[in-house]
């Protein structure tokens, strides 16, 4: 999810383009309301967004108890960002742009791993 629409439908379309299935969200309330947590295997969200921080969407999810694979990404990295997210379990975080290399690669860490 992201709040930028260019974005947003970028990274859809290249995740359609690896072969998984998607669902875009504009916002982290979106996407909390969409009734989606439960079944979502894998979660890809920027870190800065109005209203509800991705990262603290990911800790309400954990808090709800559900603990998807999740990837942020972010126009802003930096280290206690990094050491935030992976605290509370994100696979990665992701600078923008977002090289596609990179996502291939954790989401097949997401995904694969069965």
């Amino acid at each position: 999810m992201d709040d930028d629409e260019a974005v947003r439908l970028a990274t859809g379309s290249l995740i359609r383009s690896l072969g998984r299935p998607t669902r875009l969200f504009a916002s982290a309330e979106e996407f909390l309301a969409s009734g989606h947590i439960a079944e979502t295997s894998c979660l890809i969200s920027d870190v800065m967004m109005p209203g509800m921080s991705g990262l603290a969407m990911h800790e309400h999810i954990l808090a709800l108890g559900y603990a998807p694979p999740t990837i942020f990404i972010t126009a802003f990295p930096g280290p206690d960002l990094l050491a935030k997210a992976l605290a509370n379990g994100a696979l990665a975080v992701l600078d923008k742009p977002v090289d596609v290399g990179a996502i291939a690669h954790w989401l097949s860490i997401a995904l694969d791993q069965a």
